[in-house]
C-alpha cells in the first residue's frame, strides 16, 4: 500500500471523496485565488493531478500567533482542506498534536524524509547571530540555530507576516533583541515574503497553491512579495479613492465626512504608500477590511511601518520619496490630496518599470 506522502494531490483528493466535477470547481477557485482567469482551470487541474503534497515545516519565533490565527480563517481552501488535502503540515507549534520531544522529532523526521523537497514557513522575527541566544528559544535552542538547521535542505522558504518578512514590531527601535528578518539571514534559498500584520489568509494559501501548481514560487517585487497580491497599492484599489481625487476627506472619526465614507487620508491612512490586496480580497470570507470598517490603513505590509511615524498622522511624504518632494510641489491644505495623487501616479509609473507582471500565455507555457 502506498504511503500517503507518495500519493499525488489528485489521488489524495479522490481518496477524500472529491468528484471530478468538484475537482474542476476547486481548480477554478484556485485560479481565482492566484489572480488567474477561469480559463486557466484545465491547466491547473492537469498540474494538480500530478503534483505531490509537499511537506511543510512551520517555524514560529518572535511573533504573536496572529499569522496562524489569520490562517485559521482561510476559506478557499479552508485550513482543514489545506492541511489534509493540499499539504502535509508536519510541524507547527500551535496546530500539531505532539509536544515536547515528540514535536521536535517530527520536525527532524520531516527534514530527513523530504530532504531538498520540503517547504519552510516562518512567522516571527529572529534574534540575529550576534544577539543573546536566550532572547527566544524553542526546546532549548535559539531561534537562529533552529532556522538555519531547518532551511539547510529546504526547497524554499516563505516568510509569513511582517515580523518574518521585514522584522516587524520586534525590530522597531530600539530593537532590544537584535531582531532580524528571514531574508536577512537566509541567503542561499528562495525566500518569498508574505507581509502583513497579520497577512491576508487567502494570500498565504494562494502562495502555497501557486507552488503546488507550478512547482516554484511566484513572480516577486523588489521586496520579495508576490506581485499577484502586492502589485498595486491599497490606495489604487480602495473604494474611497474617488473621494480622495475630489479632495473630500474625513477630518475626524465621527464627523460627517467619516459617516459618508470619505477618504481617510487626513486621519493617517497609509494606503498611498502601502502595497497589498486588502481592498479586493478583504477578510473573513470577503466580509470587510479595516478601511471599510472606518479605520485608516496602518501600512502594515511595508518595511519598518512601526517606525514610519504616527499611525494617525497624514502621510505628507510617501515613504519612498525625499522629504522635500511635496514641498516643491506646493502642497498646502486641501491641495495635499491632489499633489500626493499626482506624485503617487508618477511613482507608480516609475515602479512599473521594475515590476515584471506575468501574462496568462506565459503561465501556460510554463506548465
Amino acid at each position: 500500500m502506498r504511503k500517503r506522502s507518495d500519493k499525488t494531490l489528485g489521488e489524495s483528493l479522490r481518496d477524500h471523496g472529491l468528484s471530478r466535477r468538484g475537482f474542476l470547481k476547486l481548480c477554478a477557485a484556485t485560479a481565482s485565488l492566484m489572480a488567474l482567469p477561469p480559463s486557466m482551470a484545465p491547466a491547473i487541474a492537469a498540474a494538480l493531478e500530478q503534483a505531490r503534497r509537499p511537506s511543510v515545516i512551520w517555524l514560529s519565533f518572535q511573533e504573536c500567533t496572529g499569522c496562524t490565527e489569520s490562517l485559521t480563517r482561510a476559506h478557499a481552501p479552508t485550513l482543514e482542506d489545506l492541511i489534509f488535502d493540499f499539504i502535509s503540515l508536519d510541524y507547527h507549534h500551535t496546530l500539531q498534536a505532539a509536544s515536547g520531544e515528540a514535536a521536535e522529532e517530527a520536525r527532524l523526521q520531516a527534514m530527513e524524509e523530504n530532504k531538498g523537497r520540503y517547504l519552510v514557513i516562518v512567522d516571527g522575527s529572529i534574534p540575529g547571530p550576534d544577539a543573546n541566544p536566550g532572547f527566544s528559544t524553542v526546546a532549548g535552542h535559539s531561534n537562529y540555530s533552529i532556522l538555519m538547521e531547518t532551511v539547510e535542505h529546504a526547497a524554499a522558504v516563505i516568510a509569513v507576516g511582517t515580523c518574518a518578512a521585514f522584522g516587524g514590531l520586534p525590530q522597531a527601535r530600539p530593537n532590544p533583541t537584535g531582531a532580524m528578518s528571514v531574508m536577512d539571514l537566509v541567503r542561499d534559498k528562495p525566500v518569498i515574503n508574505v507581509p502583513g500584520c497579520p497577512p491576508i489568509p487567502m494570500v498565504i494559501t494562494g502562495v502555497v497553491a501557486h507552488y503546488l501548481v507550478f512547482g516554484r514560487l511566484p513572480e516577486l517585487d523588489g521586496y520579495g512579495r508576490p506581485l499577484a497580491f502586492y502589485g498595486q497599492s491599497i490606495h489604487d484599489r480602495c473604494y474611497r479613492r474617488p473621494f480622495y481625487d475630489k479632495g473630500l476627506f474625513a477630518e475626524s472619526f465621527d464627523d460627517e465626512g467619516a459617516k459618508l465614507g470619505w477618504c481617510l487620508y487626513r486621519l493617517g491612512c497609509k494606503g498611498p504608500t502601502t502595497y497589498n490586496a486588502c481592498a479586493t480580497m478583504k477578510w473573513n470570507d470577503g466580509a470587510s477590511w479595516p478601511v471599510e470598517a472606518g479605520h485608516p490603513c496602518l501600512g502594515c505590509s511595508e518595511p519598518k511601518f512601526w517606525d514610519a511615524g504616527g499611525f494617525y498622522e497624514p502621510v505628507s511624504v510617501p515613504l519612498t520619496l525625499g522629504p522635500g518632494t511635496l514641498l516643491g510641489a506646493g502642497v498646502v491644505g486641501a491641495v495635499a490630496g491632489g499633489g500626493l495623487a499626482t506624485l503617487a501616479r508618477k511613482q507608480r509609473k516609475e515602479e512599473a518599470g521594475t515590476r515584471q507582471p506575468v501574462t496568462v500565455d506565459e503561465l501556460e507555457q510554463k506548465l
